[in-house]
């Protein structure tokens, strides 16, 4: 899954099985192909977030189901991810490329069409498969497309620069097809992308292939194991810790998850090589991302919800409010990537954290009457700087060391950490946020679009109320996330500076 697990040489990177000429024409189209794809996968994660309140208005969404159409996708991105760099390694990256953008097309024309929620959770399903092939093998089909040099690193500039603006796009087109077309746009506008990628990927140059084997029952034990475990964190805040099905959920999971590890250890081409948690400041990094990928996921989340429900936003003027976070976030991260070759990366990302926290717990004392310029605004952009500071340090820990064969891998899980980390993130912090709304209205969601639709309005200001008491708890709840992972940081991350910053493949901000 790696660019550098290719035997291609130099020399091969100048042909096209094709035919083609690798031309500036031609590479220039294959920078393109690569890039549309990236930002096509990385923007879903966050587009649905901007539709989420017109999907459950117009589908009947309960509360507890509408994180799924979130988390759905998150799960599987994140749960087949290594399979998917495993699988272009195998049969051929370019070929694993072009199933997974066909899937991920047909699964959002099949979101497009859904006529309830359970049919477009599978939807989003198919998508997050369809974005777990084709994700880690355009990485790996930069370094056998383009010849080492300028060329490849534009390319791969352009790559990461798509993972970093993807969640912003996501967020603004999110908030312009939902007002002026309809939320089911979100999902349309994905077809004609990946046709044109599609049609576009006989410029991108095939790799080698490598002998070994699927990890088929790793995937399914893995990616079982941690959707057992968010059904059963979801299902016990509706119905109860104590019900049989969640007490079943949990019993699976514990189950599915100890036969994953299991099997990692024993078989010999593991879908997640054991081997790579060896390295303390390695292992740090990771756990350090699931405890920042449960909070940032949550915060999308939840602030989406309070702008459209409580402060009345359109989806667009959602989608815009969001700005001051890229900007944060891309700030941060080009001033801790100059810091990272002076300082120990713990000495950037352990500030980064507490800023981070500290923008969650100002995030905690919002009113159903708050300011977007007092309050809103300020809050987002300083968790945004305490995130970008973060995610450098934290991308170079993670590679840092790895042999040159589980380069891409070791990058690869950490992706997985920041996606499995927000599904579980926000399984919790929305069974926290239900619960603290509805001790302080029953059926606080219900109440609040029923108020809507009898124009019941002290009815609506009451929920509203209720509903906004639960979005900050979530929020203290991520804020200590954060700290959690500041934690985690401390004790396991004792790296040095970095004396020259190591390829890895750049995290997906959704």
């Amino acid at each position: 899954m790696s660019p550098h697990n290719t035997t291609t040489t130099p020399g091969r990177s100048g042909t096209d099985t094709s035919g083609a000429s690798p031309g500036g024409r031609h590479l220039g189209l294959a920078l393109f192909v690569i890039a549309a794809a990236q930002l096509m996968v990385i923007l879903d994660a966050t587009i649905t977030n901007i539709a989420l309140p017109a999907i459950q208005t117009d589908l009947g969404v309960t509360d507890g189901n509408l994180a799924w159409i979130v988390n759905s996708y998150a799960l599987a991105f994140g749960g087949l991810m290594l399979l998917g760099g495993k699988a272009g390694d195998l049969f051929g990256r370019r070929r694993i490329f072009q199933a997974g953008i066909a899937v991920f097309t047909l699964a959002s024309l099949l979101g497009g069409l859904a006529p309830n929620e359970g049919l477009l959770i599978g939807a989003r399903i198919l998508q997050g498969i369809g974005a777990a092939l084709a994700a880690p093998n355009a990485l790996a089909l930069i370094t056998t497309t383009f010849p080492p040099g300028k060329s490849r690193n534009t390319a791969m500039g352009v790559y990461a620069a798509m993972g970093g603006v993807g969640a912003t796009v996501g967020l603004l087109l999110g908030g312009v097809l939902t007002d002026v077309l309809d939320w089911r746009w979100v999902f349309f506008i994905n077809i004609p992308i990946g046709l044109a990628v599609l049609a576009g990927t006989r410029t991108l140059v095939e790799a080698e292939r490598h002998p070994g084997r699927l990890d088929v029952p790793g995937a399914i034990t893995g990616t079982g194991g941690l959707i057992a475990l968010v059904y059963g964190i979801t299902r016990g805040g509706e119905h109860g810790w104590t019900g049989a099905l969640t007490l079943a959920s949990f019993t699976a999971a514990v189950v599915l998850l100890a036969a994953f590890l299991l099997i990692q250890a024993r078989t010999a081409d593991p879908m997640m090589p054991l081997r790579l948690f060896k390295d303390r400041n390695r292992s740090g990094s990771y756990a350090t991302m699931l405890f920042v990928g449960s909070g940032m996921f949550a915060m999308f989340y939840f602030l989406t919800l309070y702008m459209q429900l409580i402060l009345g936003y359109s989806a667009v003027r959602t989608g815009f409010a969001f700005l001051p976070f890229s900007v944060g976030m891309a700030a941060a991260a080009g001033i801790s990537s100059k810091l990272i070759t002076h300082l120990a990366p713990r000495l950037i990302a352990g500030p980064g954290l507490l800023v981070a926290a500290g923008g969650m717990f100002w995030f905690a004392t919002l009113e159903a009457d708050s300011s977007y310029a007092g309050h809103l605004m300020p809050a987002m952009f300083v968790t945004a700087l305490g995130l970008g500071m973060s995610f450098v340090p934290m991308t170079l820990g993670a590679v840092s060391g790895v042999g040159h064969q589980d380069t891409g891998m070791a990058s690869a899980l950490l992706n997985t950490a920041q996606q499995t980390g927000g599904a579980l993130g926000l399984a919790v912090l929305s069974t926290i946020s239900t619960s603290a709304a509805n001790d302080q209205l029953p059926e606080a969601a219900s109440a609040y679009f029923r108020g809507l639709a009898t124009k019941d309005f002290p009815l609506v200001a009451k929920a509203g109320e209720a509903l906004t008491h639960g979005y900050t708890m979530a929020f203290v709840a991520s804020g200590a996330m954060f700290l959690g992972g500041l934690a985690v940081m401390l004790l396991a991350v004792n790296a040095g500076r970095q004396h020259h910053a190591e390829s890895a493949a750049p995290l997906h901000m959704g």
